[in-house]
């Protein structure tokens, strides 16, 4: 399972906000390209990038930022924010980001991410954020009606190369993820599930673990990172190892905190 730290840019900062909520900021680093550098650094096999500025203006804000930190690392980029066309779409991909994740175009638009993932095979990720189960859009400031499992499945269907599942209200939390509703999820499609929101210890990361074989291939890490609350180069060696497959469940897990 990937480990997967994320850099959310807001006003050229490293920044984590809680449960979505752009008045409630919490600014971790100004330096956005060094802290990608150090999860680089500290083991990560991918990064993951929120464009803030451009979910809420609806286009890219950060384009120049994003290039910086895709030159600066040898990792697989991902990148996520106010991508809601395909012109904005292709000249993110063209600075060398791995995948571009879209969110709201899977909602309004959805023949148009059928045609990108044609053009962009395997680079299309789709992100299913959910509030109570239901859809959010525009930088989660509206919520649609449709389903998180149902926009999952027609994603799949249309050719996304993966899922993205956030629950908004774990989002910043620290409360754990929601596990039946990835399990849910993982278990309606045949393409990877990466799960974010609230998590907070190792112990989160191996109850995921348990829903690998149903799909779910990686977790977002952002406010326990930036916390200290879990160490990335122990987590990324605790998965690397396998160690945790071979411990009881009943185990005190303490000592990989």
């Amino acid at each position: 399972m990937d480990v997967i730290p994320a850099i959310d840019l807001l006003a050229g900062k490293c920044v984590r906000l809680y449960q979505g909520d752009y008045n409630q900021v919490e600014v971790f680093s100004d330096r956005a390209v060094e802290m990608a550098k150090y999860w680089a650094e500290q083991g990560a096999t991918r990064l993951h990038l929120v464009d803030l500025d451009g979910a809420k203006a609806g286009k890219p804000m950060n384009q120049g930022m994003i290039a910086e930190i895709v030159e600066t690392v040898s990792i697989p980029v991902q990148v996520g924010g106010g991508l809601r066309d395909r012109a904005s779409i292709g000249e993110l991909l063209s600075l060398g980001v791995n995948n571009a994740i879209v969110g709201t175009i899977a909602v309004e638009q959805p023949q148009l991410v059928k045609d990108l993932c044609q053009e962009f095979p395997q680079q299309i990720t789709v992100g299913v954020d959910a509030r109570n189960g239901k859809v959010a859009t525009r930088g989660w400031v509206e919520t649609s009606e449709i389903s998180a499992t149902d926009l999952a499945q027609q994603m799949a269907d249309q050719g996304a190369a993966a899922i993205i599942y956030t629950d908004i209200y774990r989002d910043g939390t620290l409360t754990g993820p929601n596990l039946e509703a990835l399990r849910e999820l993982a278990q309606s499609i045949s393409i990877p599930v990466i799960a974010s929101g609230g998590l907070s210890s190792v112990t989160d990361l191996l109850s995921l673990l348990a829903l690998e074989p149903s799909g779910v291939t990686g977790a977002i890490l952002g406010r326990a990172l930036y916390t200290n609350q879990i160490d990335l180069k122990e987590a990324v060696q605790a998965v690397g190892n396998g160690r945790w497959q071979d411990v009881p469940l009943d185990s005190d897990f303490s000592t990989f905190a």
